[in-house]
């Protein structure tokens, strides 16, 4: 019997990309439900070709146009925030592949484990945000959590039970400014930003990616998943991005797992764990690679790391102070509308604004969330 899959994000980078083995794989999978926030023409297009039971359209005033453009097929069309929330809690949804980006993929996420849905999570802010929360309700209703990021895909995949991890070596591409100095980095644009050198994401990502936030978050990420400490999670800037993340066990022996920088090996792998399945594409060629280098991680040019590390010992709502001001700040980026430089300036200031709680219930993280946005915005 085919998996059915909700695919929470089906327009992006990773939800187009899971479309793509979904359609390798007809025999065993097929899209649900597809959802998008603002993307009208890309999820009506996927609908047509995939025929969904179900389509969400989270942008409220697109709505009659996404459910006109359908009306020819026996799918149900919804809107709104609070339809991806229902939606994943369908009975006949097998597997949630949480791919929204940023805070708005939580409250789905966490309706989708009290549903007791497997979850293939794509969507990092969710344990950024609300680690603690999530892994509580994930033991609570005997949930999987598949991490669908390469870097956390490649450390669940060199795992093994029973031995318990030493250290966990994070992999970092380094971004567009790997070799620019402080001077230098001062005067970025967003198009200097938008071009990352290994992988192809959206802006929101790649704009993280060139802050190294995007890697302060996957510490973070690592920590809830693998059940380590801050301190075993050590970021390596591999330029290649070859290896895609390593774990170092009690006795000195280190896994690693290589691979061409193709997200659809992830994503397939949590669609099929603990199975491997044919995947078409390119494969790791070791006689072509030249040198494989490694890296310390310089948070004084890259502030953003730091940040997401202190935020993380501290613990509480501070990841979810993060989190949110750097959504604000990332926007404003890209709308030209503050510098390189800010970025990070501007996340520490909120840090230091909004009142730090050790509660973890998901109504302190959207007080926490819609306070330090607020304020964020006043410092733009």
């Amino acid at each position: 019997m085919k998996k059915r899959i909700c695919i929470l994000g089906s327009t992006g980078s990773i939800g187009t990309q899971a479309i793509d083995v979904i359609e390798q794989h007809s025999d065993l999978y097929e899209a649900y439900v597809l959802t998008a926030y603002n993307n009208a023409e890309l999820v009506i297009s996927q609908a047509r070709r995939l025929k969904p039971e179900i389509v969400v359209i989270a942008n409220e005033e697109k709505h009659d146009m996404v459910r006109d453009a359908l009306s020819d097929l026996p799918i149900k069309v919804y809107a709104g925030a609070k339809a991806l929330c229902e939606v994943v809690q369908d009975d006949n949804v097998d597997i949630v592949l949480a791919s929204m980006v940023g805070f708005a993929g939580l409250e789905p996420t966490i309706a989708a484990i009290k549903a007791k849905k497997a979850i293939a999570l794509a969507n990092k802010e969710t344990l950024v945000v609300a680690g603690d929360l999530i892994t509580q309700l994930a033991n609570e209703y005997k949930v999987p959590i598949l991490p669908v990021d390469s870097e956390h895909s490649a450390i669940f995949q060199c795992l093994e039970p029973g031995n318990k991890i030493d250290k966990i070596l994070l992999t970092c591409s380094g971004g567009p400014f790997r070799r620019f100095t402080k001077e230098q980095i001062q005067h970025v644009t967003k198009d200097d930003a938008l071009a990352h050198p290994t992988w192809n994401m959206g802006a929101k990502i790649t704009i993280d990616s060139a802050t190294l936030m995007n890697k302060g978050f996957e510490v973070i990420e690592a920590r809830w998943l693998f059940g380590v400490r801050p301190e075993q999670i050590q970021v390596v800037v591999h330029p290649q991005s070859v290896i895609h993340s390593a774990v170092q066990f009690e006795d000195g022996a280190v896994k690693a797992q290589l691979g061409v920088p193709d997200m659809r090996l992830p994503i397939q792998f949590a669609f099929s764990y603990p199975r491997r399945l044919p995947l078409n594409g390119e494969r790791l060629d070791l006689f072509s690679l030249k040198d494989l280098t490694f890296e310390r991680p310089d948070t004084e040019r890259f502030p953003c790391l730091r940040l997401a590390y202190e935020s993380l010992q501290q613990g509480g709502n501070m990841p979810c102070i993060v989190n949110a001001a750097n959504e604000v700040v990332n926007r404003a980026f890209l709308e030209d509308r503050i510098s390189y430089p800010k970025i990070a300036q501007i996340i520490e200031k909120t840090m230091e604004k909004i009142p730090f709680s050790a509660d973890s219930s998901l109504e302190c993280y959207l007080s926490t969330d819609h306070m330090a946005r607020e304020y964020a915005k006043t410092l733009i």
